[in-house]
């Protein structure tokens, strides 16, 4: 009943004020943000600033130029020096970034799969230092070649994590004298760039299939307006399936399998590997046209639309074959026609609640009684439970339909990414998983449009409440325990941890979400009355 009249207050506007400074309040609650050493970063440029100042006069030989380009590969980021701009027949690699390599090649490539290769020929300078190596041709005969340039690269986002990173397989980028392609024949050309990844590594875990994977692949071929080939290394049909929709909106040509398919294919230009920039998002500031992860998220919407339209029309399909079944009943046996209908129009003045359910490790025990707390509130809660087999379009369909969702900490949260800029995200945050429950979803969010409010549980709405002494720094002090490694904080916190949400505290994070909502509705009805 308080809620009732709360939803009517803000919606006249008598209280809103009041209501601002309740969703302030509510903020979010757990989070935090961290600070980045500025000082640090300005020392670093002011270095770096009279290495180039100096550099002439320190250096007796001359420095190499990759000469102008206006290709689109060039074009990719007009604000990263490196590689930005290379002459014909010239890899260039960047290897600066932390996170993930990325070569550029232009000229006559040309793929060889059976060697994990990647030719380019074309001319050099003649005095350019070259190596003489032995090599196998179409035909199985080991001859000698000149090769100017060789390059090896691994095309995954994760280069820091060697562990992973050992998985991955290895490409051989190698230029050779124009001549020398006489040996190597094209068998299918293509008067667009190709851009090569890997789908290998952590691909299978939501989380690491958009971060790692599909974010970079936007960020890295986004400019080229859909006239570019995906190449892909660790090929799975599944992926293809999966991501499909997405894959449409970059490229309007299909995927290659490189180690399946051995024919060589030509391209003009190639980029192997991706850029990428932090947890699930896209810096504007690196990007040529200023896109943002908010950009990429109207992208999602125009690849699951069409798929989400033939969803609704085979639902409607559905309905009308049952009215036309009940039309057929005797009347004694035909449902209440007019009381569906007005539930269907009480159902719709609610605001919509997704709750993101797990089983097993971190699964809320008591999930049934806080969705029936969020119905009582005023929310129509729909309990979602998706699997990897489930289609990321229904997924999609229901939560971008959603005003706010609520989900324990973990690689579901990803799907933060198909909530419409302006809902509420409510994650519940384990023990010891605050810094990545914050990193990985938290910042993502705000980017996104998002209202974030992060719920940290207390020691005893941990199962870990049971299994060690309270004064344990397993509950008293997670973050002391870091320094034991990412093997101890998994097997503890993650994979051995489920929550019991204490009702009474975590009602305020929805009573803050469902206000939010209010406030929202209450200011959007006063915009369109003007």
């Amino acid at each position: 009943m308080v809620h009732h009249q709360r939803y009517h207050q803000l919606r006249k506007g008598e209280d809103d004020e009041e209501a601002q400074s309740l969703v302030d309040e509510c903020g979010s609650a757990g989070y935090y943000k961290r600070t980045r050493p500025k000082l640090l970063a300005l020392l670093f440029l002011s270095l770096l600033s009279c290495c180039f100042v100096l550099a002439p006069c320190l250096f007796s030989f001359p420095i190499y130029s990759f000469g102008e380009y206006d290709g689109p590969v060039a074009e990719m980021d007009a604000k990263t020096p490196l590689c930005s701009s290379i002459s014909n027949g010239t890899i260039c690699c960047d290897r600066s970034a932390f996170r993930t390599d990325i070569c550029f090649m232009k000229g006559d490539v040309r793929t060889h799969s059976s060697s994990s290769s990647i030719f380019l020929y074309g001319s050099r300078d003649p005095n350019a230092f070259t190596d003489h190596v032995s090599s196998i041709s179409g035909e199985g005969k080991e001859f000698e070649e000149e090769q100017l340039q060789h390059e090896k690269i691994k095309p995954y986002t994760r280069k820091w994590e060697a562990s992973v990173m050992d998985t991955i397989d290895e490409l051989h980028l190698i230029s050779k004298k124009e001549g020398y392609g006489t040996h190597h024949h094209c068998d299918v050309h293509h008067d667009v760039p190709a851009v090569f990844f890997s789908t290998g590594g952590y691909t299978g875990n939501i989380y690491h299939e958009f971060n790692d994977g599909i974010l970079p692949l936007y960020i890295t071929s986004q400019h080229l307006n859909k006239r570019v080939v995906f190449v892909i290394l660790e090929y799975h049909d599944w992926w293809i399936t999966k991501y499909g929709d997405v894959i449409s909106q970059l490229s309007d040509y299909p995927p290659i399998d490189f180690s399946g398919d051995n024919r060589t294919h030509c391209f003009p230009e190639a980029i192997v590997g991706l850029r990428i920039h932090d947890e699930l998002t896209v810096d504007s500031s690196l990007v040529e046209g200023n896109e943002s992860i908010r950009d990429f998220r109207n992208l999602l919407d125009q690849a699951y639309l069409p798929r989400i339209r033939s969803l609704i029309q085979a639902k409607e399909q559905k309905v009308q074959s049952k009215m036309k079944e009940e039309q057929s009943l005797p009347p004694s046996l035909k449902p209440p026609l007019e009381t569906g209908k007005e539930e269907q129009v009480h159902q719709l003045k609610k605001p919509k609640l997704v709750v993101l359910s797990r089983t097993g490790a971190r699964a809320i025990t008591n999930e049934d009684l806080m969705v029936q707390m969020a119905k009582e509130i005023g929310f129509q809660v729909k309990v979602l439970r998706p699997n990897r087999a489930t289609e990321l379009a229904k997924i999609y369909r229901v939560l971008n339909s959603s005003d706010a969702m609520v989900g324990v900490h973990g690689a579901a949260m990803t799907h933060i990414l198909f909530l419409q800029p302006g809902s509420v995200f409510i994650q519940v945050i384990p023990l010891g998983t605050e810094w990545p429950a914050d990193t990985y979803y938290g910042e993502p969010a705000e980017k996104l449009g998002l209202k974030y409010m992060g719920y940290k549980i207390l020691p005893r709405e941990s199962s870990l409440y049971n299994e060690y002494a309270k004064d344990d720094p397993v509950l008293r002090d997670p973050d002391s325990l870091a320094k034991k490694g990412w093997e101890f904080t998994k097997r503890v916190y993650l994979d051995h941890q489920t929550v019991t949400l204490d009702l009474r505290r975590f009602r305020k994070q929805l009573v803050c979400a469902y206000d939010y909502y209010i406030l929202q509705a209450s200011r959007h009805s006063h915009f369109l009355s003007y």
